[in-house]
């Protein structure tokens, strides 16, 4: 055997005995360099090559396996900072579940002090409720991003939240769009929807278009109006604002008369977390990515495998 076959099998063996130590008997960097006289940095790499040529191979046995696999692919697909996807939970309700996991998301990177934009809308809602404590722990603040006091309150009651909370005080949808312009103008909102943009994150929910999305239960859109809007286009909205398949924001006169961050705004803000979920948002999430509306998705596993399924769609 020449003397670089020699020392090509004594690299090999070295590999994989550092990896053994590492992956099977647990040991540390500095353990495992002590052990076989090399030093930490060293380690590092050869843990690092073996992963890279394909000599280690990490299996990981657990359901979150293909949730984890599913982040990889929407982020490459589209574009994203982050994906969030959460083990499909059949009986469970969605709003719930990914009200959690959003939740979940959040309290890991907001740090004392920060400022949490919210939409509305029953998964933020349920995302509010349950970041609560966090908020009075590290004194994050949470602000409004429309009118509609009312949307907000429940959420944060059941929550408990601190004192520093900031809502629009306007509604939502008014009747006359000269109205909407003044509110909007006003110090006391204009001011407020600024904080929002500027907010350590931005929390949305993503509504579908049909009889059964929150902006028609809530009373803004009329099961009439349905129709209309999606012969215009629309797929989707995001705080009460319409867009079609492509992500793209419709110009629509009900705009007009709606008080709150525009869309082209909001996505031009680099943290905004549209945490959103089920077979019937499928095309108004993919649209929301399309449109770059949002950096970070929040989901559940059947739902991100529906929208890589639907990619290539137009």
């Amino acid at each position: 055997m020449s003397e670089q076959s020699q020392e090509a099998d004594y690299e090999e063996e070295v590999l994989a005995r550092v990896a053994w130590y590492y992956y099977h008997d647990g040991l540390t960097q500095n353990e495992i360099g002590d052990r076989l006289n090399l030093n930490r940095i060293k380690v590092s790499r050869m843990l690092e090559m073996g992963r890279r040529t394909g000599v280690i191979e990490v299996k990981i046995n657990s359901r979150y396996q293909g949730c984890l696999v599913l982040e990889d692919a929407l982020r490459e697909r589209y574009g994203l900072t982050e994906a969030y996807v959460v083990p499909a939970l059949p009986g469970g309700e969605e709003s719930e579940r990914l009200g959690q996991a959003a939740a979940q998301f959040l309290m890991q990177r907001l740090r004392p002090g920060d400022l949490l934009a919210a939409g509305w809308g029953a998964t933020v809602s349920s995302a509010i409720q349950r970041l609560g404590h966090l908020a009075n722990e590290r004194n994050i603040g949470l602000v409004s991003m429309t009118g509609g006091v009312g949307t907000y309150v429940d959420g944060m009651r059941a929550a408990h939240w601190g004192s520093n909370v900031h809502l629009v005080p306007a509604p939502l949808v008014v009747r006359d769009p000269a109205v909407a312009a003044a509110l909007s103008a006003e110090p006391a909102v204009a001011n407020l929807l600024e904080m929002a943009l500027d907010a350590s994150y931005q929390l949305v929910g993503i509504g579908e278009l049909s009889e059964s999305s929150t902006v028609v239960r809530y009373g803004y859109v009329s099961p009439a109006e349905i129709e209309p809007l999606r012969r215009k286009g629309a797929v989707g909205d995001i705080l009460c604002r319409f867009f079609n398949q492509h992500g793209e924001v419709l110009d629509l006169p009900f705009h007009e008369r709606v008080i709150g961050v525009r869309l082209d705004a909001l996505a031009r803000s680099p943290k905004v977390v549209a945490a959103a979920g089920g077979p019937g948002k499928v095309t108004a999430i993919r649209a929301a990515l399309l449109g770059k509306i949002a950096s970070i998705l929040i989901t559940d596993e059947g739902t991100a495998q529906a929208l890589l399924d639907t990619a290539g769609q137009t």
